[in-house]
């Protein structure tokens, strides 16, 4: 009995060497996982036999039980390495159409030839659907995720719709003489010009040039008159002829569009009036939204005409307005140099990718060099009830088993989940100290069963020599 004792002490701590020699091995493992061999101790009787004279049948490996806690992070240069803080897995596939998922906190992550993010044995990284402008997710069902991709360009380019304009134009210049036509190519017939480039449907970008022009009073000699009015063009693609102000252009005439008046009173603050366009009286008021210049996309479109030569379209009108897009800077005119606020549009030409940022829900947001962003996934995270009962597969990976329970898949950085870090990977979590310690103690525990069992070996030789 005691030479099975001293076998089964030579074998679990044969079992403490190996584990112990596993962790030490794996200290440098992204995402590796220390185990801990924890062993029980046999014994056996039956009905009849007296317990108290019972001795033990030796010891047992009862399970070599893997700890999940936090490892240290260590952070790179590479945004596509991600590491967990907390609880939770990324879940993996081994290809773009299978359900068939492993789960690891290794994040060593890259994109493949097809620019779909992997692993470094190719397992695809798993997401859920995002809307692209506000990265609100779809659904968190672990059945809906899919490969996450990173697109290199941003798509089609979009036509500008909506160009947002706001300044201050310089109350202390003279008045412009009324009789004086507006010609663009003349800078003494207007006061102001900033411009903007904007897209058509094709993202071929054009300049759109906006002129102020300050006029002198209606009736000098009115005391009433405290109001001041500038008028406003607005010229598409300047080819460099004088062009003469019209709020209707002919159709392949390079003109200039004219807008509505901008008027402010007394103190800087732009008018609103209250009769007929450009016409007094007027409210004393900053309460009202600035006027607008519209740039009809029939004229813009037009095959004969200067616009556009290229095949494109523009599918709305081309709005100018003199605000920012919130509302909150309008147009002012005070005693300082001219100077614009705001000026932005909507549109967007063809961007190649410049950058990927992942925050600490796991939202993909891509930057592209055309000023676009968009979300292009959230990477799903899953967790268990039980993560020591999941199936150890290699790899640093991990599968659902019947005691780990079922996969419960949520969004990193809420809940029990924890938060995704991009640029940075998770370090096993293996103490080497401590390992090397548990190491000289199952060398002793192995040579003391050793011993123990060269004792009953002896015994055994000294019983075969009586005579």
């Amino acid at each position: 009995m005691s030479f099975n004792i001293a076998l089964s002490g030579l074998a679990a701590a044969q079992k403490d060497l190996d584990v112990t020699a596993n962790n030490i091995a794996n200290v440098n493992t992204t995402g590796f996982k220390e185990s801990r061999a924890e062993f029980a101790d046999v014994y056996a009787t039956s009905i009849f036999s007296s317990g108290r004279t019972k001795v033990g049948d030796g010891v047992t490996t009862s399970r070599v039980a893997q700890q999940f806690n936090q490892g240290s992070l260590q952070f790179t240069n590479n945004s596509l390495d991600l590491a967990i803080t907390g609880e939770g897995f990324f879940a993996l596939t081994p290809d773009r159409f299978s359900q068939d998922m492993t789960y690891t906190r290794a994040g060593a992550f890259k994109l493949d030839k097809d620019n779909f993010i992997v692993d470094n044995n190719g397992n695809y990284l798993q997401g859920y659907s995002v809307d692209p402008v506000t990265g609100e997710n779809q659904s968190v069902s672990l059945s809906t995720t899919q490969p996450i991709t990173i697109p290199t360009s941003a798509g089609a380019p979009r036509a500008t719709n909506q160009i947002y304009l706001s300044m201050n134009v310089d109350s202390r210049t003279p008045g412009q003489d009324r009789s004086i036509d507006f010609i663009a190519s003349d800078r003494s017939t207007y006061t102001h010009s900033t411009s903007v480039t904007v897209y058509d449907s094709l993202g071929e970008a054009h300049i759109v040039t906006t002129f102020f022009r300050k006029m002198e009073k209606v009736d000098a000699t009115d005391p009433n008159e405290t109001w001041t009015e500038w008028e406003t063009y607005v010229m598409f693609n300047s080819v460099g002829r004088d062009s003469q102000a019209s709020s209707t252009p002919a159709p392949g005439d390079n003109v200039v569009f004219q807008g509505e008046s901008i008027f402010f009173n007394a103190n800087g603050n732009f008018m609103v009036p209250t009769g007929a366009p450009n016409e007094p009286p007027f409210a004393n008021t900053t309460i009202g939204t600035p006027p607008r210049i519209t740039l009809p996309r029939n004229v813009l479109n037009d095959v004969g005409g200067d616009y556009l030569t290229n095949g494109a379209q523009f599918p709305t009108d081309l709005l100018i307005n003199f605000r920012d897009a919130a509302g909150v800077r309008v147009p002012t005119q005070f005693a300082s140099s001219f100077d614009v606020n705001n000026l932005s549009q909507d549109g967007a030409t063809v961007g190649n990718l410049t950058g990927v940022d992942i925050d600490a829900f796991g939202k993909v947001l891509a930057s592209y060099s055309n000023g676009d962003s968009a979300y292009l996934a959230q990477v799903a995270m899953v967790r268990f009830a039980n993560t020591q009962g999941l199936k150890q597969v290699g790899n640093t990976s991990w599968k659902q088993s019947i005691t780990s329970g079922e996969p419960i898949s949520g969004q990193g950085n809420t809940g029990t989940f924890g938060a995704v870090n991009s640029s940075a990977l998770e370090q096993s979590n293996v103490n080497l100290t401590t390992e090397l310690v548990d190491l000289i103690s199952a060398q002793r525990n192995f040579q003391a069963n050793s011993r123990a069992l060269e004792v009953n070996s002896s015994l055994q030789q000294t019983i075969l020599q009586i005579r």
